[in-house]
């Protein structure tokens, strides 16, 4: 009988090359985060089910803290996995509100827990890095233009596919569906959240049924959900339309100024979008709205996404508005490094290989280890002392870019460079590799045209 483990689907392990390019995001990530005075900040693993199930979108999904050994099989702890980082950040500030001071910048960067049914880009257990700016009663709206710009700044430094970043306004839709006379807006919007799923015909369909639209009322809204655009020209092609309600107008003029704030990180690699068909369904977002995608792997959906919320946070005498952005880095890296389009170039961080002689020579391997660490130069000493060929093919093997052949003292000797094969007599308290050779590095790949993406 086999005692080989059977992998678990939806809980993805990362191998060491893999583990580094993910640190390497989230390095990238948070050295963006704090350079625009965002705090670091983590929170525990665990809520109370009341708070997790209050929105009641994820009951299904939410893992519940039990006890193996409860007596009572219908009890438990009353605690359950969190399954993102909104619902335990606005627990937080409620906690902290007195010893906090704001505006407060918060990033977070953290595994979340969903019980969901997993698929390529959807896990159970997964990593995900949010940012948020909170204030006491009232949230200047210029916040909302600072979350875009700084992770649209994040974003654009990491080494992935062309990112998208798509931007609406609740006031915006919800303005343009009262005036045309919807007498639910949120049905309207939850409604037109699901143009990225269902075809726009069910969609329409939807909106005459459950919405109660009539026909030109349908054809509006689709009018509107079809605009989009890289820059304010948006705001002439809504004015076509020909609906006027003053929430329109300022929806308008709030999306238009995320548009405008986020061109100076427009890149080929990075665009901005102003897409009037996202709704993002949860009712607590009030004003903007954000989806990131990924060009190219439209079959994941959203990679990201965040909003403006004006009450998710209140202990009845104070509230705590918002605005915020997450980004799912598992979501992100595991499809493209599962397909070889992102990895690093070595399997460890050794910069040096330091060669074994023989066993009576370790301690001169030692030191010429013990100097280069000393210098910031990660290196490992050969485990055996095999024949010099096989310990080059060891290092090869890892992608280590240099063997050191010491000399008896352990103060000097040679070191190769085995990917060229020049060798050069050195000093470990002097030599230093070039700066790319210093850490692993992250090497992308092209995505292939061919590749199929729709799964």
């Amino acid at each position: 009988m086999s005692n080989k483990p059977t992998p678990l689907s939806g809980f993805p392990e990362l191998l060491p090359e893999q583990r580094f390019v993910e640190q390497q995001v989230i390095d990238t990530l948070r050295r963006t985060f704090e350079l625009h005075g965002f705090a670091g900040i983590e929170t525990r693993s665990v809520e109370p089910m009341d708070q997790l199930l209050r929105k009641g979108e994820t009951s299904k999904e939410v893992y519940v803290l039990r006890r193996l050994q409860e007596t009572d099989s219908s009890a438990d702890s009353g605690l359950g996995l969190h399954f993102d980082l909104t619902v335990p950040f606005a627990r937080y500030v409620l906690e902290n509100g007195g010893r906090l001071e704001f505006p407060f910048r918060r990033y977070q960067v953290q595994r979340a827990w969903r019980g969901e049914r997993p698929q390529e880009g959807r896990y159970r257990e997964f990593t995900q890095a949010d940012i948020d700016v909170v204030m006491k009663d009232e949230l200047p709206f210029h916040f909302d233009v600072e979350v875009a710009r700084v992770m649209a700044e994040a974003l654009s430094g990491l080494p992935l596919p062309p990112l998208r970043l798509r931007v609406n306004n609740r006031k915006l839709i919800e303005g343009f569906y009262r005036g045309i006379g919807a007498q639910d807006p949120q049905a309207v919007i939850t409604i037109i959240d699901k143009l990225d799923k269902l075809p726009e015909s069910e969609v329409a369909t939807l909106l005459g049924k459950e919405a109660g639209l009539d026909d030109e009322q349908v054809g509006q809204c689709l009018a509107l959900a079809r605009i989009s655009t890289t820059d304010t020209s948006f705001v002439e092609r809504v004015r076509e339309l020909r609906v006027e309600h003053e929430l329109l107008d300022t929806g308008l003029a709030e999306l238009a100024a995320v548009i405008d704030g986020c061109a100076s990180v427009r890149s080929d690699r990075f665009e901005v979008e102003a897409s009037l068909s996202l709704a993002r369904g949860l009712d607590y977002y009030t004003g903007t709205v954000f989806e990131i995608h990924m060009v190219g792997f439209e079959f994941l959906k959203s990679v990201g996404g965040g909003g403006r919320y004006d009450a998710l946070a209140s202990d009845g005498r104070t509230t705590y508005p918002g605005v915020g952005i997450s980004f799912g880095i598992s979501r992100t890296l595991v499809p493209l490094m599962s397909r070889g389009l992102l990895a690093a170039d070595r399997k460890v961080p050794s910069a040096v290989l330091v060669a074994l002689v023989d066993e009576d020579s370790r301690p001169a391997s030692d030191r010429v280890a013990t100097a280069l660490r000393a210098r910031g130069i990660p290196c490992e000493v050969a485990a055996s002392p095999q024949k010099f060929g096989k310990q080059i093919r060891y290092a090869e093997r890892r992608g280590i870019p240099y063997v050191w052949f010491p000399d008896r003292a352990g103060t000097g000797g040679d070191v190769k460079d085995i990917r060229s094969g020049e060798q050069v007599a050195a000093d470990p308290v002097t030599w230093t590799p070039p700066a790319e050779d210093l850490r692993p590095q992250v090497r992308t790949s092209p995505v292939n045209d061919d590749e199929e993406q729709d799964q």
